[in-house]
């Protein structure tokens, strides 16, 4: 038996949510077109062969602005720090970018075991993909590498493998039918958020949190959901409400969707919308979404 932390580490949008779906097999972390859409640390359970990985998908690593972003940076770097193996992913379609390079720098300060996966294989042509190797491995030693699409597959399973042979030695941690140790609340606020995502456009996304203030079982074995909105601004919540309540609806209808698929059974979700200024510096707001400031 053997069991470890993996730390999917990288800049925003280098696969790192739809790496670990892909590899848990269920959409744990939610995945959008817009970069820094992963706010916390969210682990995944895999059984791979007789070995339990633990991937944990971490915030993209950025130039933090506000509160939230300094605790989403701290979450990303804790979760390397914590992990028996740090993951480095690189979108090989953007290449060598000073973000990603500046976390090269920072995990050479790591003495952890370092293995680099080049993600989105499928974006550019093959013979390009050596010379990045060649390139990264001159800066950043590294145990082991991996060229795959999490989009597609490729190459995930042989990487899974890998995992399953390079971890240590030792009990599992969870069940064996655990997908994840996050609690359906958080996950139930994580998909609406998604839909926010998804559904408003330019900075609408980044000024707003989601939170499960109810999650009850009914009589008939369905869920209602009651969940608010937080918004920074008025004109936020009047887009995020819509002309007439249609994109609030919209929202609620998608995430209930996905949230029956993901829970199996019925649910009734209830979305309320509220202004509050300053959510992103609010201790509690923060610790709600899985993360502290320090």
């Amino acid at each position: 038996m053997r069991c470890g932390f993996v730390a999917l580490v990288g800049a925003p949008n280098a696969g790192k949510s739809t790496l670990l779906n892909r590899m848990v097999g269920a959409k744990l972390s939610i995945v959008s077109p817009k970069a820094q859409t992963t706010r916390m640390r969210i682990l995944g359970i895999v059984m791979q062969n007789q070995t339990q990985i633990l991937l944990m998908d971490t915030p993209g690593i950025f130039k933090p602005k506000r509160k939230l972003d300094e605790a989403m940076v701290a979450s990303a770097w804790l979760g390397a720090a914590e992990a028996d193996i740090t993951a480095l992913l690189i979108d090989v379609s953007s290449g060598l970018t000073d973000e990603t390079l500046k976390i090269i720098e920072k995990l050479k300060e790591n003495p952890k075991r370092i293995w680099l996966i080049l993600n989105k294989i499928d974006k550019i042509p093959a013979q390009k993909l050596l010379p990045l190797t060649e390139k990264i491995a001159n800066i950043l030693p590294f145990e082991e590498s991996f060229m795959i699409s999490a989009r597609t597959g490729d190459g995930v399973t042989d990487l899974l493998n890998q995992l399953a042979e390079k971890l240590p030695e030792g009990p599992w941690l969870y069940p064996e039918d655990d997908l994840t140790n996050l609690p359906d609340r958080l996950l139930a606020a994580e998909l609406v958020r998604e839909q926010i995502f998804l559904q408003t456009y330019e900075e609408i996304p980044y000024g707003t949190t989601v939170e499960t203030e109810s999650f009850k079982e009914r009589p008939d074995g369905s869920i209602r959901i009651d969940a608010v909105i937080y918004v920074g601004r008025a004109n936020t919540k009047a887009i995020i409400i819509g002309e007439k309540g249609q994109k609030i609806r919209a929202i609620g209808e998608k995430s209930r969707k996905e949230l029956c698929r993901l829970l199996d059974r019925p649910c009734h979700l209830f979305l309320n919308v509220k202004e509050r200024k300053g959510w992103d510096s609010e201790k509690a707001r923060l610790h709600a979404i899985g993360l502290d400031l320090t």
